[in-house]
């Protein structure tokens, strides 16, 4: 099947580096993952093909190496996602709420502050720790004890709400103009930033192994 033809949340579980390139491009592989390449390059006004020879270069003549999590067991899996986003979006949102707190008090007269994001932030903590303990207490349980049919309903309960996680990542990178800092930011304000697009990137593969590598498995 041609790279264009193929779900971005495919490609991005096959070809080691199309994650990046997906960033590049400000596509939306996880909870947009089951939308083609094709299609999901034409809702933004890209050359599909173009980003298609990208990936190509990434994964000779079109064929994807063998994908590492494919192989790997839903223990693995699940054990990685606990501690590789789980702990670490847990640790992020409290010194970005910090940080994002300061930044509105003292830069609040500058009409590029980017008002309202420390209770956007705050907002969105409180929802994903909610979705986590769910994951933690409910679905991965049934996942580990190869309950498949059990787990289906939860499954599809995470997706919908990892809809309304990637809606929330669009305000906070509305609220911060894509999450680029003006000119005279302050040191704060660009460790902000910079921590923003950590916990963007972060929230996106986390979504994105759960949408389209464990969740397809039940």
């Amino acid at each position: 099947m041609k790279l264009v033809e193929q779900s971005l949340g495919n490609l991005a579980r096959t070809i080691p580096g199309a994650t990046r390139v997906f960033h590049e491009y400000h596509l939306d592989f996880c909870c947009g993952g089951r939308h083609t390449l094709r299609e999901a390059a034409q809702g933004k006004g890209l050359d599909a093909q173009a980003i298609a020879e990208r990936l190509a270069q990434l994964a000779p003549q079109g064929e994807a190496p063998a994908p590492g999590w494919a192989q790997c067991s839903s223990r693995e899996l699940i054990e990685y996602i606990l501690v590789r986003f789980h702990e670490r979006h847990r640790e992020q949102f409290p010194e970005l709420i910090r940080l994002a707190a300061r930044v509105e008090q003292v830069h609040d007269d500058r009409p590029d502050c980017p008002h309202g994001l420390a209770r956007h932030l705050e907002d969105m903590q409180q929802a994903l720790a909610c979705h986590m303990r769910r994951e933690e207490q409910v679905l991965f349980p049934l996942i580990l004890r190869g309950m498949d049919a059990a787990a289906r309903q939860p499954a599809e309960v995470m997706r919908l709400e990892h809809e309304h996680h990637g809606q929330e990542l669009a305000k906070l990178e509305e609220l911060t103009d894509g999450i680029t800092p003006p000119r005279g930011a302050c040191n704060t304000w660009r460790a902000l930033y910079l921590g923003l697009q950590a916990l963007r990137e972060d929230l996106m593969e986390h979504i994105h192994l759960e949408n389209n590598v464990l969740f397809e498995r039940v």
